[in-house]
């Protein structure tokens, strides 16, 4: 979802910014046909909040996935543990990028043991 160049990662990539979320440190925990039109989804944000969503473009028209919307977009962070992915779900938060992160400066650590 990244960093596909695939119309349908491209225009999710869109639809989430919009949201608010930073693409680098969301994890799209699902995403699953639901029908000829539909998506669903979860995603976890940066931040920690968990977001249940339908994407919904006509999956059987070739390039229609750049004209996706969301119409379904809850925030699902206080009952995320009754949510049928819910093992997914932890595993989502175990395994997100951090939000910070840490830089050594290699060239200082070179001279410094040579």
């Amino acid at each position: 979802m990244r960093a596909s160049k695939f119309g349908l990662w491209v225009r999710l990539r869109e639809l989430l910014t919009e949201r608010g979320l930073t693409i680098s440190t969301a994890v799209l925990v699902h995403l699953f046909p639901d029908g000829p039109e539909a998506e669903t989804g979860v995603v976890l944000s940066g931040g920690g909040r968990v977001h249940e969503f339908a994407l919904v473009y006509n999956r059987m028209k070739k390039g229609s996935d750049r004209h996706a919307v969301i119409e379904h977009w809850q925030d699902i962070t206080r009952h995320w543990q009754a949510h049928p992915l819910r093992s997914e779900i932890a595993d989502a938060f175990v395994w997100r990028p951090s939000v910070r992160r840490t830089y050594f400066d290699l060239t200082e650590e070179t001279t410094r043991f040579s």
